[in-house]
């Protein structure tokens, strides 16, 4: 029997410097733009990997925070949002362009991906600031939310995200990153979160419910420390299930 494919995105490009290891495991990257880190240098770097792996190419823009690594909220207007990823993505299409490399998708980073999950008026500028690639680019977003709801309403193509490295609370929102269990670091565990939701299509909270959650694509962090050791274990293991990252 043939296996099935599953796609396994991480994000990338962020500093880590390990690019070169996680790549061959992946079959999706979100690589930053500039918003909360990334370089001409570094994005340049991730799209020459990505076309040696046959890696599907997108762009993650953030908040304009790179002191925070935009995982802090921000107070901004409208239109300096607009403007800034309408500026990180405009570097970063000419970098793609420049290297042949075509753009597969966008991935909000942070806060930022967060917030326009549930704030309605952000979701729509968030979507203003991308309006230029309705027609070909594909948007990654949350299971259940605003902008997954609004995307599709306006006629954006989507791909629902799940988290294979961080754990849930019962509403579906991310365990904040200043709490000791926010992420899922062994491999194992990992490997068990994704089969639940794959297999399962429900996710397991820390309050340890099963809450529903259909997911298109999981993603593993690349600024995770043991991002490593959790895509080669996933990646050896999932030929047991009869899956492959594709």
């Amino acid at each position: 029997m043939a296996k099935r494919t599953i796609d396994i995105n991480c994000d990338v490009g962020e500093g880590v410097r390990n690019e070169e290891e996680l790549f061959p495991l992946i079959s999706s990257c979100n690589i930053a733009c500039g918003g909360h880190a990334g370089s001409r240098e570094s994005i340049l770097f991730c799209l020459e990997l990505a076309k040696k792996y046959s890696v599907k190419v997108g762009a993650h823009p953030s908040y304009p925070d790179r002191e925070n690594f935009g995982r802090v909220s921000m107070n901004i207007s409208s239109a300096a949002l607009i403007q800034s990823i309408k500026e990180q993505l405009q570097i970063f299409t000419a970098l793609c362009d420049q290297m042949h490399v075509a753009l597969h998708h966008i991935k909000p980073h942070g806060a930022l991906y967060n917030d326009i999950a549930k704030d309605e008026h952000l979701a729509k500028t968030f979507l203003t600031g991308i309006e230029e690639f309705k027609k070909g680019v594909v948007l990654y977003v949350p299971y259940g939310s605003v902008i997954q709801s609004l995307a599709l309403e306006n006629g954006f193509k989507v791909l629902v995200e799940a988290f294979a490295d961080r754990n849930y609370h019962t509403d579906l929102s991310l365990v904040s990153r200043k709490e000791s269990n926010a992420l899922i670091t062994d491999g194992k565990e990992v490997l068990n979160h994704l089969l639940t939701m794959y297999k399962e299509n429900e996710v397991k909270t820390v309050s340890g419910d099963k809450i529903p959650i259909i997911a298109n694509t999981y993603c593993i962090h690349g600024d995770t420390p043991s991002a490593l050791q959790i895509l080669t274990y996933i990646t050896k293991h999932l030929s047991e299930h009869n899956l492959q990252v594709k």
